[in-house]
């Protein structure tokens, strides 16, 4: 995906997927009438963000992005900033009307609209929220300080886990990967504060003082709800949560599908923690159906039942109160919610100042009835014409990869055939979902700001647990409409586009098709790209994790991604955090790859005729602005640690940079020679789809 994220949910192959198995026919993305006044359209780059004192051979980011850079300012609540910010504010903006008008419209009681109203009036309502202070969460407080004995976590936390309290355990619902169609209880390793385990573990200067800051936020926090001894209580959550890191898996090896797919009956999970009642667990959690589950990271798993079966319940009481506390912070009176942004904003994301409330409210909203939202978004501000148009261009771009499979020097037929027959069975999703979300179970009262988030979180954790030993649902999505990224669902074999990345400066409908291919093409390419990256071309058409691959192919393809990861490793961006081949390894595979297929999609849709020069650039410098364009962003300098500790994605101006040195076109468009900052020598570039 683009930016971050998760990749979930969608169906199988659809009709114009299969349609591109039958050829490599390269369908226009405009009308002929358009093609034909090209010279006419928009340049859908902005020239003024240009800095011309720099060469786009020596630094094609600045060159394009370097005036943006020098002018623009990361808002004072905003971490970073860059075109996926600037749209993501456009679409909050779009969603701020909806509920504003949500709130006053006196909708009829159990309406989506009456609901959605009424969470976000519940949320503005800070007078009513300070007037009941910690009231609200007195139960669950009392809940937690019943536990008594480690025997009574997995209770303990199955109850909390439903109003989505993290404990070391994340359990879920997901489909089989051996399996796709078939749904299954999954482990994974979970339950720290900071955003990493190299939080706790890392000895450098910038992460010590954020441990000392987590330190004294949660002493904050616990004074703030009059809890006994908080500066002890704190030491002791962060020995636990150091504890709980130390096992874990890195990010790098936790994204491994073939490390972290390890099948297990419940005696066997039992076997390696047997001082943690999984039985009891599941029974409380709603998924006493369970026979088998897949443990993720099964060494931190057993690992685990030393730190469960050493550490007093008080401790554990100590640990949950915060987490409880934390995870409520935004719904209770403002001193809790100050201090965690201190912590979170400040510290953690380098944050001046704490996001207006209406925008917190408004992310209240999309939390709990994100689709819901959604629905009314799409009615608003989604243009049929931009989803008949990317339509075209993911039709385009899937046609390329079919030609680029069929050219590899590198693959055997045998393995090309598989890896046609998977992009031929892919399913493509955009702007909206077929089908939405039931929101009638959902309770919403007015008033009652800190209940609607419970009753928000332990719907969604119903819905989920819900699907357990149900056929997977493939038309489900993973984003909401408004949601300003896109993504590949492995399982699904899907790329799926959001409506609210179809705009400027990712998707211009009036702008050249060349701009629109370096853009939203190079987007498009990247997702479908995952599905041949180190971890996606372990899984088929189906979604079903199974190697394809002869072991000639597969060891032709590691080489080629470890040479373009060390490109990465030699990145250097901040201190002495260099950029992780491993972590990032396959958003690297879907940049390049997608920057790649795009370009060929272009050309093909050029059917051997000439692009007009437009503003003085010919279509392949177009289309190269237009890629460069949409990785424009400026981080805070916290911000750009936490990306490279914790970020799947290489940071913007990376991202314009290694694809771009690799790239055969980009060097030829702009007359890249040896000694040009952005020229790297034939037989070094990286050619992998």
């Amino acid at each position: 995906m683009p930016q971050s994220s998760p990749r979930a949910l969608g169906r199988l192959a659809t009709s114009a997927a299969l349609a591109l198995a039958a050829g490599a026919l390269v369908l226009p993305a405009t009308t002929h009438a358009q093609r034909q006044q090209g010279a006419a359209r928009a340049l859908g780059v902005d020239t003024a963000n240009f800095d011309r004192q720099i060469r786009p051979q020596d630094d094609f980011f600045r060159f394009v992005n370097g005036t943006w850079l020098e002018k623009t300012q990361i808002p004072a609540d905003a971490s970073s900033w860059g075109s996926f910010n600037e749209l993501t504010e456009k679409s909050r903006d779009a969603i701020h009307q909806i509920v504003e008008e949500a709130a006053k419209s006196n909708a009829a009681a159990g309406t989506e609209e009456r609901k959605i109203g009424d969470i976000y009036a519940s949320y503005m309502d800070s007078a009513r929220i300070e007037q009941l202070g910690l009231t609200p969460l007195q139960s669950e407080v009392g809940t937690i300080a019943k536990l008594q004995s480690p025997s009574q976590l997995p209770a303990t936390f199955a109850h909390l886990a439903r109003i989505g309290i993290q404990n070391p355990f994340a359990v879920s619902v997901g489909q089989d990967q051996k399996q796709s169609s078939v749904t299954i209880t999954q482990v994974s390793q979970s339950g720290l504060g900071m955003p990493d385990r190299d939080y706790y573990l890392r000895k450098d200067d910038a992460t010590t003082k954020t441990r000392a800051a987590y330190e004294s936020y949660i002493t904050r926090m616990l004074t703030l709800a009059k809890q006994p001894d908080p500066a002890g209580a704190a030491q002791r959550i962060v020995a636990l949560e150091t504890e709980i890191a130390t096992p874990q898996w890195d990010r790098g090896k936790s994204r491994n599908r073939d490390l972290s797919y390890n099948k297990m009956t419940l005696a066997q999970l039992a076997a390696l923690t047997p001082s943690y009642g999984w039985k009891t667990y599941l029974q409380d959690a709603g998924l006493a159906k369970t026979t088998d589950v897949i443990v993720r990271q099964p060494d931190y798993v057993k690992a685990m039942n030393d730190i469960i079966a050493k550490t007093p319940a008080s401790t554990w009481r100590e640990y949950l109160t915060f987490k409880l506390l934390d995870d409520y912070a935004d719904e209770l009176p403002a001193s809790f919610g100050d201090a965690r942004f201190e912590f979170r904003g400040k510290t953690l994301s380098g944050q001046q100042e704490q996001s207006p409330r209406w925008k917190r409210g408004v992310a209240q909203v999309e939390g709990m009835m994100g689709e819901a939202a959604g629905k009314l978004y799409v009615q608003r501000y989604f243009r049929p014409e931009a989803k008949a148009r990317m339509d075209a261009l993911v039709k385009n771009i899937l046609a390329a990869y079919k030609v680029g499979i069929d050219s590899l020097e590198w693959m055997s037929p045998v393995t090309k055939k598989q890896a046609q027959d998977k992009l031929a069975h892919f399913t493509v999703k955009i702007g909206y979902p077929d089908k939405w979300r039931d929101y009638s179970k959902l309770v919403v009262k007015n008033g009652d700001a800190l209940g609607n988030a419970m009753r928000g979180r332990e719907f969604m954790y119903d819905d989920m647990t819900s699907q357990l030993g149900k056929p997977a649902d493939r038309s489900r999505w993973g984003m909401t409409p408004q949601t300003v990224n896109a993504y590949y669902n492995a399982t699904n074999n899907e790329i799926v586009f959001p409506a609210a990345i179809l705009q400027p400066p990712f998707f211009n409908v009036n702008a050249d098709d060349a701009v629109n291919y370096g853009a939203i093409g190079a987007v498009i390419g990247h997702e479908i790209g995952h599905g041949f990256d180190d971890q996606g071309r372990k899984s088929d058409g189906y979604g079903n994790l199974r190697d394809w691959w002869t072991p000639a192919d597969a060891k032709a393809f590691d080489e080629r991604a470890s040479k373009l990861g060390a490109e990465y490793a030699a990145i250097n961006p901040i201190d002495d955090l260099h950029v992780n081949p491993t972590l990032t390894m396959g958003e690297n595979i879907g940049d390049v790859s997608g920057l790649a297929q795009a370009y060929r999609a272009y050309k093909i849709s050029l059917h051997g005729k000439e692009a007009p020069v437009i503003d003085g650039f010919t279509g392949d410098q177009r289309f190269f602005l237009g890629f460069a364009q949409i990785w424009r962003t400026k981080m805070r300098d916290a911000a750009l640690r936490q990306q490279l500790l914790t970020n799947p994605h290489s940071p913007g101006m990376v991202r314009a940079f290694v694809p771009l040195i690799n790239n055969d076109a980009f060097q030829k468009a702009f007359n890249v020679q040896p000694g040009d900052k952005m020229y790297l020598a034939p037989k070094d570039r990286v050619k992998i789809w």
